[in-house]
């Protein structure tokens, strides 16, 4: 059943591929209905997966097979926190190794184009220090990083 709101992502014929890789990637993640088209259409045929329902943590999804008109870009992103530098290491490697891209500031980007941002609870609670001195340290080594070190944010912060 269709949710009341639900994250519509454009692919190019690969949505039953990604959601796939989600699911066995992300917890609280699944694949779920896949439609098929019940007739041919610009980027498809009859047959075809047109539409593949899935859940990425927990956030009901859709992706349609809509063919190239569009592409993924950072102005939507999925930001996961993790809870230690093991889950931010599992989940970027994951997305990187997988024929993804890696980018600045805990920033990944898929092999579909999707963004990612790897965010470790820790570098959050650094940046929001009361201490201003402390969160621009910490600022600043994060702004200089790839993958997330949370070792070396929290280094950062005690200065």
């Amino acid at each position: 059943m269709l949710n009341k709101n639900t994250i519509c992502l454009w692919f190019n014929g690969t949505a039953e591929e990604a959601a796939q890789f989600y699911a066995e990637t992300f917890p609280d993640s699944a694949v779920g209905t896949i439609l098929h088209s019940p007739g041919d259409y610009p980027d498809g045929k009859e047959g075809d997966a047109l539409v593949v329902e899935f859940t990425v943590m927990g956030i009901p999804c859709i992706g349609l097979n809509g063919g190239p008109a569009f592409a993924h870009s950072e102005a939507f992103s999925f930001q996961v926190a993790t809870d230690d530098q093991a889950e931010t290491d599992r989940l970027w490697n994951a997305i990187v190794r997988n024929g993804g891209q890696a980018s600045e500031c805990g920033w990944c980007k898929d092999k579909w184009g999707l963004s990612w941002q790897i965010t470790p609870r820790a570098l959050i609670a650094a940046i929001a220090d009361p201490d201003r001195a402390a969160a621009k340290r910490a600022f600043e080594a994060m702004m200089q990083m790839g993958k997330i070190d949370i070792a070396a944010i929290e280094t950062a912060r005690r200065g």
